[in-house]
């Protein structure tokens, strides 16, 4: 299968928003290469980014992929795991996972989608909300690191 077929390529993503503000930086031809390295990294990061309970996850996985020069357009398909779909059980997943971990009992039973709830509720939540997100975040980094890393080993 030719993955390079459905990917983004270069000029696509440059004509984003973001990515003109970064003109420079998205010239280095080691953000677009896949190999190991750029393909494994790239994986790690998007991870990462995807569990960020944070509008626009794209730009902190952007400023990883050029802080680590690691294959852009792959981190952000993976950034887009995460989206109006899927973001509230993952955020539940993560904060289940912090709330466990930090031993918080906090049920969210009584959720309410309102400006009230949101400030009062995530003084509450907020802890094991982010060490759940980052927890989640490497662990499925890592996982998916690994793998690629297994994938590009057993083509040699």
């Amino acid at each position: 299968m030719q993955k390079k077929t459905w990917l983004p390529d270069k000029s696509d993503l440059q004509k984003n928003f973001i990515f003109r503000k970064l003109g420079n930086f998205l010239s280095d031809e080691d953000l677009w290469h896949m190999n190991r390295h750029s393909v494994s990294e790239a994986l790690l990061w998007g991870s990462v980014c995807c569990f960020l309970p944070i509008p626009f996850q794209m730009l902190p996985c952007l400023l990883f992929c050029i802080w680590r020069r690691t294959n852009i357009p792959i981190a952000i398909a993976v950034v887009w795991i995460s989206n109006p779909i899927t973001m509230g059980p993952m955020m539940y997943f993560a904060f289940e996972v912090g709330a466990a971990l930090t031993g918080t009992d906090i049920s969210l039973t009584d959720f309410e989608l309102s400006w009230d709830w949101l400030v009062s509720g995530l003084g509450e939540i907020w802890r094991p909300l982010i060490i759940g997100c980052l927890i989640c975040g490497f662990s499925f980094g890592g996982l998916a690191f690994l793998t690629a890393q297994f994938y590009y080993l057993s083509r040699k």
